[in-house]
């Protein structure tokens, strides 16, 4: 049994990322690294949109359709993608989300200086780590 998740929470998550801001952008709230958005909460703070590949939209909304969507007609074209924070599951579960985005906005020098902030990859000798 676990709260919801709030936008109090996504603004402490995000502005605990490294080099992050919170700046007012089209009325909401948004979250930069470096100058670039990587979130925003939605219009009734019910909902914060993030940066995600156009090509693992589909699964993820297949997945979890009461958890990610798209709002029609606007992020269609773009790499962002939507969550209601009533159902994300818990701190950890947000922090993945905005750290990956973070991770796509960042620049690569600030990827550099915080390497524990790297995305899980291979490890020597091939084998994946578990995310």
């Amino acid at each position: 049994m676990t709260a919801s998740t709030t936008s109090e929470d996504v603004r402490r998550v995000a502005l605990a990322l490294p080099d992050t801001t919170e700046k007012l952008a089209w009325g909401q709230p948004t979250f930069r690294v470096a100058g670039k958005v990587f979130a925003a909460l939605g219009d009734d703070d019910s909902t914060v949109a993030f940066k995600c590949p156009k090509e693992e939209r589909a699964e993820l909304i297949a997945a979890e359709p009461q958890k990610f969507f798209l709002r029609a007609g606007h992020d269609d074209n773009y790499n962002w993608l939507r969550a209601r924070l009533a159902a994300v599951e818990d701190e950890e579960e947000l922090r993945a989300i905005l750290l990956d985005s973070w991770r796509q906005a960042a620049p690569r020098r600030l990827l550099a200086a915080h390497p524990d902030l790297a995305a899980p990859g291979p490890e020597p000798g091939g084998a994946v780590t578990a995310s």
